[in-house]
């Protein structure tokens, strides 16, 4: 054959191969799609194994058949074509990329109408300190447990339609008159099943995607509609890449749970009934792990209607929360904060249509050094920005109370904020925050808060939940900090659309601050205002007219 060599060859074959399912020729030459090189035998069609992709038979069984093959073979690509793919669980093993091509499918079957069930859920623990969403991750539609050199890649669709959206509540030794299995004479496991909310569930699937204890992980250019209570939920897990993930769901979208080394970048997350992106410390693996070295880049959220994202058209949901306050569809750091929070970067993102940016520490754990810049935010529905720490302890009885310290607000313009909400920075009288600075901070607000509203005191609650709608209006319409130290607002902006006789900024109890270069429609000696032994010295405030 002279004058070709055997990579021309190669390359021709591979051509032909992604043309038909849809991919790029470079995508299939890539490592993480081809992993025998010089040879076409790293890649398995779902169909050679006995999938129809009709939207009528079950084709889990041939999936994972693929996915078997291709690990005895010692890795390669399986390949879901286009086509409807109902399925229950799929079972990823390492060293292997599961694409699912333009055109196909992925449906969650649903054990209600069709013939089979989901995995049967692990992690019976004896003392379970958090809900059935976090301790259980194989009654998933695709998962991996502790595999490595993984990955999901696009441009098909995950439509979660037979997964369920909620499940039993939490198990833990804080609830009132809850006695452990071990005290009453029964395994964990016999336990569960005693109650008959968590007996219900079984053979049932509540998550897209899952990954527990996993290494070297990417997923990449999928598209999930309905995602179950959660569509893609990582536990444990260090090397994760996300990138360019489309997501329209009515839970929570991407949770990062005890990880490292993960970046999300480039995804859209429409969740109206949930957390877009959220990281979290969990007690699930049953000891204290941070989740650190975190990056979140060029990401959009919202709060819109189920399936408006994905169609273009962007409508508003009528949804409002337990709260009242109304969708969710927010970056949050800290549901569980048991192990605590480092190294966490949220950079480039826009933020419409949603709750705003919530971080804390409410189970014990640190949460330091964490940065959020160049953040859009438009039409939000609560508070913008809120840094909270306080001492639920859904936790291990040694929690204490956690610590909040070094975190930055940088370059951050938010437009069409609720006028009860300020910024908050909120502590408890034993857990003060420290070191917060807020620097190029701009908000516009609807403003409209009475002399009344400036004389509240909102209420404390030394052991809630990371939300913070039970304080209600604040009595500041720009920043609020109360229990907190060393705060900083550096060339900020707060102004309303509508008068407001509450200050841009309000030092509460055992709070102190420093302001420079404010921007408020108020006179300076009304901008800025410290009480009940708050303190705060402010240089520079400039008054709009």
């Amino acid at each position: 054959m002279t004058g070709v060599s055997h990579h021309m060859i190669e390359r021709a074959d591979v051509s032909r191969r992604a043309a038909l399912f849809g991919i790029t020729t470079a995508a299939a030459m890539s490592p993480s799609i081809v992993r025998a090189t010089g040879s076409l035998s790293g890649f398995h069609d779902v169909r050679d194994y006995g999938a129809k992709g009709d939207g009528r038979t079950v084709d889990s069984d041939a999936i994972n058949k693929a996915i078997m093959a291709a690990s005895r073979a010692g890795g390669g690509t399986v390949i879901i074509p286009p086509g409807r793919y109902l399925s229950f669980s799929i079972r990823l093993q390492s060293h292997i990329t599961l694409l699912i091509a333009q055109g196909a499918v992925l449906e969650a079957a649903d054990p209600t109408k069709h013939p089979g069930q989901y995995d049967l859920p692990e992690g019976v623990y004896e003392e379970q300190y958090v809900d059935y969403g976090l301790a259980h991750y194989h009654n998933s539609l695709i998962y991996g447990d502790g595999v490595s050199d993984v990955a999901v890649l696009g441009p098909g669709m995950i439509h979660g339609l037979g997964l369920r959206r909620a499940g039993p509540g939490p198990k833990w030794h804080g609830v009132k008159g809850w006695v452990s299995p071990k005290a009453r004479g029964m395994d964990p496991h016999e336990a569960r099943l005693s109650d008959p909310a968590e007996r219900a569930e079984e053979g049932k699937g509540n998550k897209s995607l899952a990954f527990k204890n996993c290494r070297n992980v990417l997923l990449r250019d999928i598209t999930i509609l309905q995602g179950g209570h959660f569509c893609l939920y990582a536990l444990g897990c260090s090397g994760m890449t996300i990138d360019n993930l489309r997501v329209d769901t009515d839970r929570d979208g991407l949770d990062i749970d005890c990880c490292r080394d993960v970046k999300i970048s480039n995804c859209t997350v429409n969740a109206h009934k949930d957390d877009a992106i959220v990281l979290k410390s969990s007690y699930a693996l049953e000891r204290k792990l941070m989740c650190e070295d975190v990056t979140i880049i060029g990401c959009k959220t919202s709060g819109y209607a189920l399936g408006t994202m994905l169609d273009g058209t962007y409508q508003l949901s009528d949804y409002r929360a337990p709260d009242d306050v109304g969708v969710l569809g927010r970056i949050k750091l800290g549901t569980d904060s048991v192990g605590g929070f480092r190294n966490i970067l949220v950079t480039g993102c826009t933020c419409e249509n949603s709750r705003g940016l919530q971080m804390g520490a409410i189970d014990g754990g640190t949460l330091e050094d964490v940065t959020f810049s160049d953040i859009t935010m438009r039409n939000i529905v609560n508070h913008p920005i809120f840094v909270r720490l306080s001492v639920r302890n859904r936790a291990p009885r040694d929690a204490g109370v956690a610590t909040v310290r070094r975190v930055r607000f940088d370059d951050i313009n938010v437009s069409g904020a609720n006028g009860r909400y300020a910024c908050g920075v909120v502590g408890v009288e034993d857990g003060i925050i420290r070191d917060v600075t807020f620097s190029g901070v701009h908000v516009s607000s609807e403003g409209g808060g009475t002399a009344a509203d400036a004389a509240l005191e909102p209420p404390e609650r030394r052991n809630s939940s990371l939300e913070p709608s039970f304080m209600k209006t604040f009595p500041a319409h720009g920043l609020y900090v109360r229990h907190a130290q060393r705060i900083a607002a550096v060339d900020c902006s707060f102004v309303t659309e509508k008068p407001d006789a509450r200050p841009a900024i309000l030092f509460d109890n055992q709070s102190s601050g420093f302001v420079s270069g404010l921007r408020s429609q108020h006179a300076p000696d009304e901008a800025v205002v410290a009480r009940n032994g708050g303190r705060v010295k402010a240089v520079d405030t400039v008054q709009l007219s």
